[in-house]
């Protein structure tokens, strides 16, 4: 027998675990991301789980997977079609048929692929592979489930904890296959189970049992090593959007000197902020569980009254219970932090499903004219930058901001560089005790360059006053009802957030200079609207592209870019908001929309298809 094991080098490969959602698919995951990160590699995840808590076992609707690209380099996105799955039983490899290559490798589970497995499954045939049109796959049968049974025979433990561990044996094949050594992820598990100590000793020997049978039987497959890239110094880590987000609103806080608070209710796929900002009160963080998506603004708007920074995190139907109190927080003048973590909808929608549905409402959601600053995190590390910047701008110009994420980015990871703060801009809050000009103090005095009026609060002496709903005269604060100063207070509080595009980076475009056709997104489609600029120009096609952050306001120079450009491709996980909000901006713009809403994120490969046919047909 030949025991020499062939490595191939690669530069990237696509891997997705998948089976019910009690398999622990997102753990075993979340790991081998780590691992990778550790290792050097740049990486891109996609946790995609069902939206019922618990569907029945085998079955379709109840398949969770768990989707990571890893490579040396330009990895932006978590990968289009897969080159290894891991499928824990028949309805992990039907739902997940069409996300393969012709030549992917199977890691399967014999001992769950039995008749009544299949049935499940809705296979009519004993041979599913044949069934799905699956010839030219590697196929690697391995009983999964009973050798983790075997493994962890002696250790006591009974027979759900034992299945539940099937999860790491599959992750220790995985670890094997791409060369990560199982050492660290040894002292993840550690950490992982760090309470219960017997838990912690199965895991890691029915990992370790994994990596070896790969490693002893070399399953008639090659192994594969992805080169590290070359990094900068410094620390680095495996982050999630939800995570950098929660950071970002830590680090702007810390460079204003004000204490946070977060006033939230429960919701997917925004919670995990709330639960990681209620660690932190090594920071002074406060983190309010409230009755309802209504209390928590509310609770964040009185904190930002009283002289704090108030945040509040929601998803799309939260997002329209603020409406109210987010308009409140306009008509007051108070520095607020919205976080919407969009996802499929309307209503309850697709709850674990990524969207961009929400722009329309956060850009005009509320009655009256009420603005506020709207930013798109771009991308999971991202999403670090875009909290702090929404921290900055609502402190500086005393003004709501929503920031938008989706539920890609934030539940996506990608690896981190551990920014220095010092790298950071200082963040200056417009109190009222700065303010050094000759005017008397009244409620709506305004600092004269970003037309915000300075913020006093409770306890500051000489500077007692109110705030409410109610219109307020422009020159003393008190109740309103006169037209001509209704129209002033509305003229001024839009003239405000205009303003802010003067105290914004400009707009960023790559690609060439003399292309007619640009790529136009926003928000979180900013990793495979890259890749597939990237596709094209190789391709040989002059093309540019552009991916916006900032939407209210929009950058200074978004017009005299736009306007170099006969052609712009807006690409949106919606039906054309965005595309629509250009073209209220800046008249004149010859805009072809491409819109897809499946919950999913774009296919690379499918972006560069149908851009070049926009651009061909035209020309």
């Amino acid at each position: 027998m030949d025991d020499t094991t062939v490595v191939k080098d690669l530069t990237q490969v696509t891997i997705r675990l998948s089976g019910d959602s009690g398999d622990g698919m997102q753990l075993s995951g979340t790991i081998f991301s780590t691992l990778s990160a550790i290792f050097g590699n740049e990486i891109a995840t996609f946790p995609d789980y069902p939206s019922e808590i618990r569907a029945p076992q085998g079955t379709l609707n109840g398949v969770s997977g768990f989707q990571v690209r890893i490579g040396s380099k330009n990895i932006h996105t978590s990968g289009d079609l897969t080159d290894v799955l891991i499928a824990m039983n028949p309805a992990a490899l039907k739902v997940n048929a069409h996300h393969l290559r012709k030549d992917s490798i199977v890691i399967y589970d014999t001992d769950s692929f039995e008749k009544r497995d299949l049935e499940k499954a809705n296979f009519t045939t004993n041979d599913p592979f044949k069934e799905l049109d699956m010839n030219e796959l590697q196929l690697v049968p391995v009983p999964i489930t009973s050798m983790t049974k075997d493994s962890l025979k002696d250790m006591g433990l009974d027979n759900k904890a034992i299945l539940r561990s099937k999860n790491m044996f599959a992750l220790g094949l995985v670890c094997w296959l791409f060369n990560r050594p199982v050492e660290i992820a040894d002292s993840l598990l550690e950490k992982k189970f760090l309470k219960n100590p017997k838990l912690v000793e199965a895991n890691i020997k029915v990992l370790n049992d994994g990596y070896n049978f790969g490693n002893n039987r070399h399953l008639t497959v090659s192994t594969y090593r992805i080169e590290a890239r070359e990094q900068t110094k410094g620390f680095y880590t495996d982050i999630n959007g939800n995570l950098a987000t929660a950071y970002g609103l830590i680090a702007g806080a810390e460079k204003a000197n004000v204490k946070l608070l977060l006033g939230s209710y429960p919701i997917t796929p925004a919670t995990d902020i709330l639960h990681e900002l209620a660690k932190r009160k090594d920071f002074g963080i406060k983190a309010l569980q409230m009755e309802d998506e209504i209390a928590g603004i509310c609770a964040a708007l009185g904190a930002s009254f009283s002289g704090q920074l108030g945040v509040t995190t929601t998803s799309g139907p939260g997002l329209a219970l603020k409406g109210e109190a987010l308009g409140l927080a306009v008509m007051t003048e108070l520095p607020l932090v919205v976080i919407d973590v969009q996802r499929g909808g309307p209503s309850t929608g697709m709850p674990t499903k990524s969207e961009q549905s929400d722009l329309n409402q956060a850009l005009y959601g509320r009655n009256g004219e009420s603005p506020v600053v709207v930013i798109a995190a771009l991308s999971p590390t991202d999403c670090f930058d875009s909290a702090f910047w929404a921290t900055k701008l609502a402190l500086e110009h005393i003004t709501p901001v929503v920031l938008l994420t989706d539920g890609y980015i934030a539940n996506g990871s990608s690896a981190w560089k551990i920014p220095k703060m010092s790298d950071y801009p200082e963040i200056k809050p417009n109190y009222v005790v700065n303010y050094t000009g000759d005017k008397k103090w009244s409620p709506y005095l305004r600092n004269e360059e970003t037309k915000a009026r300075y913020w006093a609060f409770p306890g500051m002496e000489g500077y007692a006053h109110r705030v409410g709903g109610l219109e307020k005269d422009y020159a003393t604060g008190v109740i309103s009802s006169e037209g001509e100063n209704h129209q002033l207070m509305v003229e001024t509080r839009q003239a405000k957030i205009d303003n802010i595009a003067n105290y914004i980076p400009d707009l960023e475009v790559i690609g060439d200079e003399d292309a007619d056709t640009i790529i136009v997104g926003w928000g979180g489609t900013f990793g495979h609207l890259l890749e597939a600029y990237r596709g094209i120009r190789e391709l040989g096609h002059k093309i540019a592209f552009a991916q916006f952050k900032f939407i209210a306001p929009l950058p200074k120079n978004t017009e005299e870019v736009l306007k170099r450009y006969s052609r712009i491709i807006v690409a949106e996980q919606n039906l054309g908001q965005f595309a629509n909000y250009l073209e209220t901006q800046i008249k004149g713009l010859n805009i072809h929309k491409y819109n897809r809403i499946t919950g999913q994120p774009f296919l690379v490969w499918r972006l560069i298809e149908e851009f070049i046919n926009i651009i061909e047909e035209e020309a």
